[in-house]
């Protein structure tokens, strides 16, 4: 039995840029996160031990936005690579991290980065 836990609308505010201003100023993202788990054990058993815990996972999503970085897809890589560290038996891990009011010279609402990897489960 295959589960889709999603945690949707993560705000930070943190220093991801290429830009030094972006670095010393920083911005607000916002990520998303989704894990697609098998989680028969867990739901019979109704054991969150057996499932991916999504407290974890914003831990883990909280850590990687500390960390400065010059793209937002250093940041989504660096936590599907923590997500799956933590819950090796995760299926698909997807991150979309997004960086609010760009400084892209125009009006733009967001970019985003996505990075989406397959588990060996």
């Amino acid at each position: 039995m295959k589960v889709l836990i999603e945690i949707s609308g993560m705000e930070f505010y943190a220093y991801h840029g290429c830009y030094e201003r972006e670095k010393s100023v920083g911005s607000p993202f916002v990520v998303d996160v989704a894990v697609e788990a098998d989680i028969k054990d867990a739901a019979e058993r109704d054991s969150l031990k057996d499932t991916v815990n999504y407290l974890t996972v914003y831990g883990i999503v909280t850590e990687q936005m500390r960390i400065v970085s010059d793209t937002i897809e250093n940041v989504a890589l660096r936590i599907v690579d923590a997500i799956y560290l933590l819950f090796p038996d995760a299926l698909k891990v997807t991150a979309k991290v997004s960086k609010l009011a760009p400084p892209l010279g125009g009006k733009a609402d967001k970019v985003s980065a996505t990075i989406t990897k397959q588990g060996q489960a």
